[in-house]
């Protein structure tokens, strides 16, 4: 695992190159095994392949999301917020172990923030993505995870670069 955090690295650009069905089922199962508080599963996952879907899901906010059009494949991370009070940590747990399993299979991926984040200056991005994927109102949506086969390489941070300063032992 250790190894896995030290190779991550956020991935912008993909090669196009589409995913095989058997990594898709295991990143299915990961989001699936993904654990939540007092087991509600409150979150669920809308796969997105189809290259249409994923340039308009690419505009969701003016800023950061666009790579997702050169992506193969978004994870749309969403939970009924009617289910459970934490949803926002349920999913973003989902999120990052849907990001680590994707780096052990040999894929890279970005974690595209949804919640909270306007897709204009009216319209939030999670109600412009609810409008394209049709979803229902109670549904609240987490992130988009951007999954695809990296075009760029991304060196690991040095061990020396890692804010340490941000460690206490025994309080404050």
């Amino acid at each position: 695992m250790i190894e896995l955090l030290r190779a991550r690295r956020s991935i912008r650009e993909f090669t196009g190159k589409p995913i095989e069905l058997q990594k898709i089922e295991i990143l299915k199962e990961a989001a699936l095994r993904s654990p939540s508080s007092r087991n509600i599963d409150p979150w669920e996952f809308v796969f997105v392949d189809r290259r249409e879907l994923l340039e308009k899901l690419a505009r969701a906010k003016p800023h950061g999301a666009k790579f997702l059009a050169g992506a193969a494949l978004g994870v749309v991370v969403c939970a009924d917020g009617d289910k459970s009070d934490v949803w926002v940590e349920d999913c973003a747990i989902a999120s990052i172990l849907i990001q680590m399993v994707a780096q052990s299979i040999g894929l890279g991926s970005c974690w595209i923030q949804i919640r909270n984040r306007m897709f204009d200056d009216k319209v939030t991005s999670e109600d412009y993505i609810k409008g394209v994927l049709g979803m229902p109102a109670q549904m609240k949506v987490e992130s988009i995870v951007a999954i695809g086969y990296p075009a760029e390489i991304r060196e690991p941070l040095p061990r020396e670069e890692l804010k340490d300063h941000k460690i206490r032992i025994n309080g404050c």
